[in-house]
């Protein structure tokens, strides 16, 4: 049996010392050595990829929870957006139903072929659920979301050209209530009514086909309502007078004016001084003969004065 022999030297001046260890022994030290640091290295590598791994679940387990909560807030952002839409939905019907209003009291009819509001008989559709879990699928909430938008976007552009057609027919409806005599053309006292009366001068019966309203000399005499004047000037009868062109088939007439304040050709606004009160042409006393023309026919003056 091969032996490896080893020398010790004792510090204390002793002989020396001879130690035999057999090759198998020190070979078997040396194979469990070389094993052990390979098993602590093998430890080592595997303790850190270890807490590599408990590291990356912690980074993917707090990205999950980022994106949970990333989910959650989109949900409700969604349910949000539905609550917009539910809102902009009473908003149209509400303006639909103002713009139904004004039409009854403007006496204003719908366009023939203009379609109602939300489609086929004009029924609103119902409201978003907004009230779901946010922990629940939206999917479906998300598609009815959709189909509502694009519903809103139809029934927008219906009420816009609603809207148009009615503003047009107000503007239109404006400018004949402009043009329309509304007041009192003087301050005063009523001494003759439209239609028959005896003459003053003549005692006879007679049709008198305006209101004559007496006040003092030089009382503001006032268009009743906006037009252009037709002529101003003096008839034999009528003395100082001013007739006004109002459009659409309507005229006023003023007469017996002590003067007339405009020219032939001038644009007026209701309530704008025209002349004075006077006592011209065949008059018993200072007062002003209004009366209106309709088509070229006398109608009642009393009819068209709302103050």
């Amino acid at each position: 049996m091969k032996m490896t022999s080893f020398f010790i030297l004792s510090n204390t001046g002793a002989p020396i010392k001879k130690i035999s260890i057999p090759g198998f022994l020190l070979r078997t030290l040396g194979v469990m050595l070389v094993v052990g640091i390979v098993g602590l290295g093998y430890l080592i590598y595997d303790h850190y990829q270890i807490r590599n791994v408990i590291s990356a679940s912690g980074d993917l387990k707090q990205t999950l929870q980022l994106q949970e909560d990333l989910i959650t807030t989109q949900r409700q952002q969604i349910q949000k957006f539905a609550v917009e839409i539910n809102r902009l939905k009473s908003q149209i019907v509400a303006l639909n139903n103002f713009e139904e209003k004004i039409r009854i009291i403007a006496n204003i009819s719908k366009d023939k072929g203009q379609d109602t509001l939300f489609g086929i008989g004009g029924s609103r559709p119902e409201d978003l659920a907004t009230n779901i879990d946010v922990n629940r699928r939206h999917t479906n909430l998300m598609r009815e979301m959709h189909a509502q938008i694009d519903l809103l976007q139809t029934a927008s552009e219906k009420q816009q050209e609603k809207m148009v057609s009615l503003l047009g027919k107000l503007e239109g409806q404006k400018s004949l209530l402009a043009c329309t005599p509304a007041i009192r053309p003087a301050k005063g006292w009523l001494t003759s009514r439209f239609g028959y009366r005896t003459s003053p001068f003549t005692g006879r019966r007679e049709f008198h086909k305006g209101l004559d309203i007496a006040n003092q000399k030089g009382t503001p005499v006032m268009v009743t309502a906006d037009g252009i004047i037709k002529s101003a000037g003096t008839r034999r009868y009528l003395g100082n007078y001013v007739i006004v062109d109002h459009g659409h088939g309507i005229m006023t007439h003023y007469g017996h004016l002590d003067k007339a304040l405009v020219k032939r050709g001038t644009k007026v606004k209701r309530g704008e001084a025209i002349g004075e009160m006077g006592n011209s042409g065949r008059s018993t006393g200072p007062h002003v003969h209004y009366a209106v023309y309709l088509n070229g026919v006398p109608v009642n003056p009393s009819t068209y004065i709302l103050n």
